[in-house]
């Protein structure tokens, strides 16, 4: 699998409920108001912030790699997630041919169990398999994290392997479920 180019800076895209924009520096306190939450960034591999300095590091993280999207509440302007295209760790030998990216996602305890984020997920698949030309998504999630398996697959993907997953400062060392979408409009194009 190779990793497909990414730059959202100007991208902008809309859903029934939401804007899925690049992060800006206004979005500070909205940020920090969800990423400070125990829970929230545990269930993505990353620990709750414990003040506001660190959720700007990686606000301004998010700006500059250019690969987050903010998730905002249309008719209120808060920002209330991130949707992230991340590079694919996947093994070489799955589908070594294609294009991919790999999906990881975090949402506001204050809207979990709304569709929210089965909603942003399913706007970035569009806009990934039919403006990018992307061949593959991939996602994975930790065993027991049922939301997000709902999420994954209610959005079409299908389960590949489980691996173990080790955060970047060894605090996670968790089961990890992995799954791949394929692009079957391209595909079917290229046979």
């Amino acid at each position: 699998m190779e990793n497909f180019p990414i730059d959202l800076s100007g991208a902008t895209l809309v859903s029934d409920r939401l804007i899925l924009r690049p992060f800006q520096q206004t979005d500070l306190d909205d940020f920090y108001e969800y990423a400070k939450v125990p829970g929230v960034g545990e269930a993505a591999g990353w620990n709750h912030h414990l003040n506001i300095q660190e959720s700007q590091v990686i606000l301004n993280l998010f700006i500059n790699e250019k690969k987050t999207f903010a998730i905002v509440k249309k008719d209120t302007g808060k920002v209330i997630g991130s949707l992230g295209l991340e590079k694919c760790g996947f093994p070489e030998t799955y589908y070594p041919r294609l294009t991919v990216r790999e999906i990881g996602y975090v949402l506001s305890k204050d809207y979990w169990g709304n569709g929210f984020m089965s909603e942003a997920v399913d706007r970035v698949i569009g806009y990934c398999f039919n403006e990018l030309g992307i061949d593959a998504l991939a996602v994975c999630h930790f065993k027991g994290n049922e939301r997000s398996r709902r999420v994954i697959e209610k959005a079409g993907f299908s389960y590949l392997f489980t691996n173990t997953y080790i955060t970047r400062n060894n605090q996670f060392i968790k089961e990890n479920l992995c799954y791949l979408l394929l692009n079957s409009s391209k595909l079917k194009r290229n046979q």
